[in-house]
């Protein structure tokens, strides 16, 4: 049997119960429930058991065995792993059959980062007067100034920018809003395009009640926002492997870099957990080193 889920019709009612209670409960974000779904319905589907009281310890491991064997990603195996875990746990199975189930160590990878100067160069590439260029500046510089996920971003709805507060209010992941401040630069780019750009490109189409939309009035989608951020990226001459995430990396490594506690930028990113916003104090290990030979007594020969 297949390890990858195929498009047929197939109905397990725990995993809908299960499915429905993550999206009550935690509130994820349907993209994310649908990745439960994929995961879940190709592992119920492999060990041919619907009812979660049916299965082994030993049909984990053969499933996990599966995934090994076509080559999947560690970090993919995982997070299958940690949905089985849930999902058993969720229906009074978890203690017998998968909490001692070990998935594949996993290399500690440091994510990419834009410099200083190479975030600029991309913040100054929208240099046109007409509509779509005042947008996206506005959203670039939305995006560096608060390090907010580009899911974020795209949910941001109008009323949450206003220009006499220089705050902004975030709906991160579970629903869990956060406040984060707005610099000078972010405060006038949004004006501007709300002032200018948005009318514009909202005339004559149906109302759309988020802050950035498309030319088509609408607004974006996940894809269709990173892809534009992206084709500014590329447009720069930027060559390293950026993410959707990178202007999120990039945000909190240059506040590190300026000074800023690991609390506060653990707030501003909306981490759970500070072990989650450490992994940046890891990142630049040549700016630490020349910290420490411009500060430290005998860093530097006499």
């Amino acid at each position: 049997m297949s390890i990858i889920a195929e498009k047929t019709e197939f109905a397990c009612p725990e995993l809908e119960t299960f499915l429905k209670a993550l999206a009550l409960e935690e509130g994820l974000a349907e993209n994310t429930i649908q990745a439960y779904r994929r995961d879940l319905t190709d592992f119920i589907r492999h060990i041919g058991k619907n009812e979660a009281g049916d299965i082994s310890k030993k049909d984990v491991r053969d499933y996990l065995g599966g995934l090994y064997s076509v080559g999947l990603n560690p970090s993919t195996v995982n997070r299958r792993l940690s949905a089985i875990r849930k999902y058993l746990n969720f229906t009074g199975n978890s203690k017998v059959v998968a909490d001692d189930i070990q998935g594949p160590k996993l290399a500690r990878r440091l994510p990419v980062v834009l410099s200083v100067r190479e975030v600029q160069k991309i913040l100054e590439l929208p240099d046109k007067e007409d509509e779509r260029s005042i947008r996206d500046r506005a959203i670039l510089e939305l995006l560096y100034a608060t390090g907010m996920r580009i899911s974020e971003l795209i949910g941001l709805e109008r009323a949450v920018f206003v220009p006499e507060i220089t705050y902004i209010m975030v709906s991160g992941k579970g629903g869990k809003e956060r406040l984060v401040p707005l610099g000078h630069f972010a405060i006038g780019a949004v004006g501007k395009y709300l002032n200018i750009a948005r009318p514009l490109l909202a005339r004559g189409k149906p109302d759309d009640n988020r802050l950035f939309i498309t030319r088509h009035g609408r607004g974006f989608s996940r894809s269709g926002m990173w892809k534009l951020i992206h084709g500014y990226i590329r447009k720069a001459g930027i060559s390293k492997k950026v993410t959707p995430h990178t202007f999120r990396h990039s945000f909190a490594t240059h506040l590190l870099e300026g000074g800023a506690d690991l609390r506060v930028v653990q707030e501003l990113l909306g981490h759970a957990s500070i072990n989650t916003t450490q992994i940046y104090t890891h990142l630049n290990h040549q700016y630490l080193l020349e910290i420490h030979r411009q500060f430290h007594p005998r860093a530097r020969k006499p």
